[in-house]
């Protein structure tokens, strides 16, 4: 009995032995396959991620008149936007890091910070936070794919919620927005929204390569 129970004491230990190998190695594996799928990603033009363009049930480009061209308001102040989500409008001094391209509902900054990014040449990609997670997954990868030199890099994907504004339209669930400069001889700037039902990277190129980076109120900004 004792010698059974001393090799069954073996068997187990052998077998934990050998799972904290497996942890441990899985452990390690997970950043270098991680570092290596991302590394691949920054090689893959954006157009090769999600729905070709045709496919991913994009409406036509919304032009707003742009509101509160460069106005400051204090960190904190509820801000009411006139579209949804935002192309333009007043916004809070502070802006969203500019070398970060994919929020979550879990670290996003306030939506003001976001639309301070849009003054300075940012084209931002707002999906459903209700979005499943393997759709939420081709945005982040997106935003870490090669953008278009149009972009000049300034690109920020960010959930939109509920509560964030107005209801989109039905079946749409990613939305680009764009605040463009005063054209040449203009005395009104615009932004720029479009909604689309899919994840698309070659809609969103398409949209970026029409409103360019230096296309913005204060483009040298970021």
């Amino acid at each position: 009995m004792q010698r059974d129970q001393a090799r069954s004491d073996k068997r187990r230990t052998l077998l934990i032995v050998a799972a904290s190998i497996l942890v441990g190695l899985a452990i390690i594996a997970y950043p270098a396959i991680k570092l290596i799928q991302d590394s691949r990603t920054r090689d893959q033009a954006l157009s090769s991620f999600g729905t070709a363009a045709s496919g991913a049930s994009c409406d036509k480009v919304i032009d707003d008149k742009a509101s509160g061209t460069q106005i400051h308001e204090p960190d904190g102040k509820v801000i009411m936007y006139p579209v949804s989500p935002p192309s333009s409008g007043p916004h809070y001094a502070t802006w969203a890091p500019f070398g970060k391209k994919f929020y979550t509902t879990d670290d996003r900054p306030p939506v003001p910070n976001l639309v301070h990014n849009l003054e300075h040449g940012y084209t931002i990609l707002w999906y459903r936070d209700t979005l499943p997670k393997d759709q939420i997954d081709q945005i982040e990868q997106i935003s870490k794919a090669k953008l278009p030199d149009s972009s000049l890099g300034k690109f920020i994907a960010a959930p939109f919620k509920e509560g964030d504004g107005a209801a989109w339209p039905e079946g749409k669930n990613v939305a680009f927005s764009h605040w463009s400069g005063n054209a040449q001889g203009a005395t009104e700037a615009f932004g720029h929204r479009q909604f689309c039902g899919s994840v698309s990277g070659e809609a969103l190129t398409q949209f970026m390569d029409k409103y360019p980076a230096l296309d913005a109120q204060e483009p040298a900004g970021g």
